[in-house]
């Protein structure tokens, strides 16, 4: 039926031989025979003529038999290829080496081979500083009697560490320190590239692919800077982070103990001003191409943007309820009032809070819920 349609329109002229041909799925020659075979024959001339014939280079089953019978009865265990030298130079066997390769495990006198793997290639380093940057964490003894985990925000290109230090567990609030020391010092990157940490990302199977469309908090900051977020799927993808791990792991609790440090916060600030230094200028290296792909940051404060949001509705005595805490709005000269109105709440990297009205900010407050006074909430009163 394709074909009368394809042939139809080329003897109606609305079709050229190569438009006809494309509607079949073959070349214009092809159309050509198909037209001539249905000329002479019709429809019938189209039918592929092989589907009921024998072909001539099958081989019969006593053939067959004698080949099986021959590798049971002598050669049994033999490897096909070292069966088949013999099978050729004593046995004058014709048939090629796969048709026999095929018999004997079609008969199960032979197991097949395991499939040979895609033949890898090691990773080359992204080619410009702020490509793609690494961020991990590593929980270990760092100092006697404590697991911490170290936060590491490095440049694949060059292996530099832009970020660096302790905190008592990896999280969103981490990855955001560790993003805003980068931005702040070097500008906005193009991508992160990070394991499937539930902060990271949304695994719905457990193993299984990220969910790239339900982002996390981390993701959506990461979307509101523009910053492509990729997902590493093994160790082994996050190679250069796991071996600077391992560098940190031998070389940094010995340097701590040889300071006698045991404090988090005088651990971070021997890393910032000492260990990261030293590190960097040891292993870092020059990028494959001159130039950075680092773009100046310039906008609103960053801490607006690496925090966590959340959804609230103001309640009849302009408070706002988050987690346990009373966030009281203050009078403004905006609006008499904020009763039911959707608001957003904003954890930010030090722990405070802030409440926004779309693009306002209401009120700052500190971990118990009190309003920081500011210049912001004297404006607003």
């Amino acid at each position: 039926m394709r074909f009368q349609e394809a042939y139809e329109g080329y003897q109606a002229k609305r079709l050229s031989q190569e438009e006809a041909a494309m509607l079949l799925g073959v070349c214009p020659r092809s159309f050509r025979r198909y037209m001539n075979r249905y000329e002479e024959e019709g429809l019938e001339g189209l039918l592929d003529r092989r589907l009921d014939r024998v072909s001539p280079h099958r081989a019969g089953v006593d053939e067959v038999m004698t080949l099986e019978s021959l590798y049971r009865d002598r050669y049994m265990g033999w490897n096909v290829k070292h069966f088949y030298r013999w099978y050729c130079r004593d046995h004058g066997g014709g048939r090629r080496y796969s048709w026999v390769k095929n018999r004997l495990q079609g008969a199960g006198l032979v197991n097949k081979g395991r499939a040979v793997g895609a033949h890898r290639k090691r990773r080359l380093a992204a080619a410009l500083p702020g490509m793609m940057l690494h961020q991990d964490g590593s929980t270990h003894e760092w100092v006697p009697g404590r697991m911490w985990d170290l936060i590491v925000t490095m440049d694949d290109a060059t292996n530099e560490h832009y970020s660096m230090f302790f905190v008592d567990e990896e999280g969103t609030q981490s990855s955001f320190m560790g993003v805003g020391e980068v931005i702040e010092s070097r500008g906005l990157f193009s991508s992160p590239y990070t394991d499937r940490g539930s902060h990271y990302w949304h695994t719905p199977q457990a193993g299984g692919k990220v969910d790239k469309a339900n982002l996390t908090q981390f993701g959506e900051a990461m979307k509101a800077l523009g910053i492509q977020m990729i997902a590493a799927y093994s160790p082994e993808a996050r190679g250069r982070s796991e071996r600077a791990f391992g560098t940190h792991q031998g070389r940094l609790p010995k340097e701590l103990a040889a300071k006698g440090i045991t404090d988090r916060d005088q651990a971070n600030a021997y890393i910032k001003k000492h260990y990261l230094p030293a590190f960097n200028q040891e292993f870092s290296h020059p990028a494959r191409e001159h130039g950075s792909a680092f773009m100046p940051w310039v906008g609103v404060d960053l801490n607006d943007l690496l925090c966590e949001r959340y959804e609230r509705t103001v309640g009849n005595d302009n408070c706002v309820k988050f987690e346990g805490l009373i966030l009281q709005i203050p009078q403004d000269v905006h609006r008499y009032h904020y009763v039911k109105t959707r608001v957003t709440v904003l954890r930010h990297m030090d722990n405070t809070l802030s409440v926004f009205h779309g693009p306002r900010r209401l009120a700052r407050y500190d971990l118990l819920g009190q309003i920081i006074d500011s210049k912001e909430n004297r404006e607003a009163a």
